[in-house]
């Protein structure tokens, strides 16, 4: 194990707040018969397994997939649902988190601090008041499009109508930005990322999405996109499914490719993780689950970054944006 400055990785990684931005847990539990409070040789991610790996603070996405279009409102809140049932059920090991300071005090009791978001923004029904309820139920992020078009914009794989956001859309942004919510533009189209980028008044995040440059795959970020978000301040967790970041032979240096590309291009301040755990369908041979993480902490310090840059990666960035739009 690396050790700079008389500090090793491994104990910068367990003294470090580690945030990942984006995991699919919510269904795969649902689809697999697992519980979050209990340690799985199945999928990802649990709650042991997130003590294990030094995660302490989790974005859990409610994904509305296309097969449920007919009724994505219906469904967000059963995902709603589970979430909320298992934060009660695991109330020693985990709570919700609203905000920064909801954060911080759940940190201070040793427990994984939990946030709710939605990845396909029809589950709105093209409705602002359906938003603003989501952000009652404890809502604090939206991914704006899964890969299809929705009432909000094009997702990627609609991407060559050229279509970006709609009006409704527009009225989105514009809510989330008044209500204090994290907009995230992982899987929206091409336009669709520059018009938000000019209708947002505050941060915006790519919860899960890596570098176009370097993986010519529709969900990635060109290089262009990349210097724009990190110029508004905003974060792109590095996505750790092997199809965005390359070809054959992927590896834990192949993701660590993909950090030094950002760094190099916009600066450290733009790069978090945001795995995608419990949606991928394969991982990173060295990142089988998340019990693996310090791994990406000894990487990142082998490749260069300092222990202050690699702090920020692990989760001091997307703090950042947090603190400015919660």
């Amino acid at each position: 194990m690396i050790n700079i400055k008389g500090i090793s990785a491994q104990e910068l990684h367990f003294l470090t707040p580690v945030l990942d931005a984006h995991c699919d847990t919510l269904t795969a539990l649902e689809r697999e018969g697992r519980r979050l409070g209990r340690m799985s040789p199945r999928g990802h991610l649990d709650l042991p397994r997130l003590t294990q790996g030094g995660v302490n603070i989790q974005f859990f996405a409610a994904f509305i997939s296309p097969k449920y279009r007919d009724n994505s409102l219906a469904r967000a809140m059963e995902i709603f649902d589970i979430f909320y049932r298992e934060m009660t059920e695991n109330f020693s090991l985990a709570e919700p988190a609203y905000n920064s300071s909801d954060i911080n005090r759940i940190l201070s009791l040793k427990k994984v601090a939990a946030l709710l978001t939605v990845e396909g923004g029809e589950a709105l029904a093209g409705r602002l008041e359906v938003l603003r309820m989501f952000h009652r139920l404890g809502v604090r992020g939206l991914t704006l499009t899964w890969n299809g078009r929705n009432e909000l914009a094009d997702g990627v794989s609609e991407a060559g109508t050229g279509g970006g956001l709609s009006s409704f859309g527009v009225a989105v942004v514009r809510e989330m930005n008044r209500l204090g919510m994290l907009i995230d533009v992982s899987h929206i189209s091409e336009k669709g990322f520059w018009d938000v980028l000019r209708e947002t008044a505050k941060p915006v995040i790519a919860s899960h999405s890596n570098c176009r440059s370097l993986c010519d795959h529709p969900r990635n970020l060109k290089d262009d996109q990349i210097k724009e978000l990190a110029a508004c301040e905003g974060v792109m967790g590095l996505c750790f499914y092997p199809v965005f970041l390359g070809n054959d032979g992927v590896s834990l240096e192949t993701l660590l490719d993909h950090a030094a590309h950002i760094a190099y291009l916009a600066g450290v301040d733009c790069i978090g993780l945001g795995s995608d755990f419990d949606g991928a369908e394969s991982c990173i041979p060295e990142l089988p689950d998340v019990t693996r993480l310090p791994l990406v902490t000894e990487g990142l310090l082998k490749k260069g970054f300092s222990v202050g840059e690699v702090k920020k990666i692990l989760g001091g960035n997307f703090l950042r944006v947090m603190e400015q739009v919660l």
